[in-house]
């Protein structure tokens, strides 16, 4: 393991963090970018590695042009003079295949193989598919969803008056694990500053605050809900009765992953 691993803590928000959205609501990553956060240092090796996984892409009987889109940028070089340099629109399927293609040796690497493998899979899986996973391959399907119902929900939660988000979620989080704000949670996993207590929970705990999420989402439109004291109450509510519901399927359970 190099250095750079070495102090890395990589999580499925390396890759989420340089994702782009064009124009059109459509998801792409830069391979420049990417080369960076998978550790490649020259571009001629990257470059192998992506020739690599288009190669694989065509063997799989599918048109290596719509995943790996050829786009030209200028870079400035020292004596300030521009020239054109190479870079590829990336889907999330290319990512993967070059994910399949690197050095599996590399922590960031097999994070990687793992979590473009689950994102490229369909957003709803079966019962047996999904128990067939490992538990990372459920952990970051379940981020997934998470990350995408707090979008959904932080859009109707803005419709029904709610300005200062971090004190709405610490609501919701405060009636799920028993007066814990989403800091008191950090600090009790041992977290450093500003990383995100999602990117360090278990797939059980992360279907919990799903669920939270998902219903409070619901209730707010249900109640039609325009203030963000209402709202704020609201989220405090259904975290408590998610809480309950967990203690009510088994204390053991429960403690898994809140502060009883």
């Amino acid at each position: 393991m190099n250095k750079l691993e070495k102090n890395q803590n990589y999580t499925n928000e390396t890759f989420e963090n340089i994702k782009h959205i064009d124009e059109n609501g459509v998801e792409y990553w830069l391979a420049r970018e990417l080369k960076n956060v998978l550790d490649y240092k020259e571009w001629r090796k990257f470059e192998n590695v992506i020739n690599k996984a288009k190669e694989a892409c065509e063997n799989s009987a599918i048109s290596s042009i719509e995943h790996f889109v050829h786009v030209d940028k200028l870079s400035k070089r020292a004596n300030n003079a521009e020239v054109s340099i190479r870079d590829y629109k990336l889907t999330r399927y290319a990512c993967y295949l070059i994910a399949q293609n690197g050095d599996s040796r590399k922590k960031v690497i097999a994070l990687a193989q793992t979590y473009f493998a689950i994102q490229t899979r369909k957003q709803e899986i079966s019962e047996k598919e999904y128990s067939m996973l490992t538990e990372d391959e459920k952990r970051f399907y379940q981020r997934d969803l998470t990350r995408k119902g707090n979008y959904s929900l932080n859009q109707t939660a803005k419709k029904s008056g709610v300005k200062n988000f971090d004190k709405f979620h610490n609501a919701g989080y405060k009636g799920l694990y028993n007066g814990e704000s989403a800091d008191d949670i950090a600090k009790r996993k041992g977290l450093r500053y500003r990383e995100d207590i999602l990117d360090n929970m278990g797939s059980d705990e992360l279907i919990a605050n799903l669920f939270r999420i998902s219903q409070t989402e619901q209730r707010l439109k249900r109640d039609n809900v325009k203030t963000e004291k209402k709202a704020c109450d609201t989220h405090n509510k259904i975290g408590k009765i998610v809480r309950k519901a967990i203690k009510e399927a088994g204390r053991n359970y429960a403690r898994r992953f809140t502060n009883s």
